[in-house]
């Protein structure tokens, strides 16, 4: 697969992703504006994953060499991604630092 098919790969993925949350889903405003896209915008996106606007639109775009860790796990939560649709992003993103699933530890009740 080429570059640019990755990064076209990468943009439709959270383009994918965005569309399927709502605003009020993740606890944002939506008074007196109305928005012309079906889920997310950038803007929000951006703003719950505490990054610029213009990070996150470069990643969606394919146009960054390489997005860090912590923005994609920032965008992960942000776009409430599962643990495969993280890895995948990471996937995407030439990123190895993908999280590894927490070993959970049993919890006993003594009398």
């Amino acid at each position: 697969m080429s570059n640019r098919g990755e990064h076209t790969e990468l943009g439709d993925f959270l383009r994918a992703r965005r569309a399927e949350v709502t605003p009020e889903e993740v606890g944002l405003s939506t008074s007196g504006h109305p928005s012309r896209v079906t889920g997310l915008r950038r803007e929000e996106v951006a703003q719950l994953a505490s990054i610029s606007v213009d990070y996150y639109t470069r990643i969606e775009q394919g146009r960054l060499a390489g997005a860090s860790a912590s923005a994609l796990a920032a965008i992960a939560r942000a776009l409430r991604l599962s643990l495969d649709e993280t890895r995948y992003l990471h996937q995407l993103a030439h990123k190895s630092e993908a999280p590894r699933r927490r070993k959970r530890v049993q919890q006993q009740v003594h009398p």
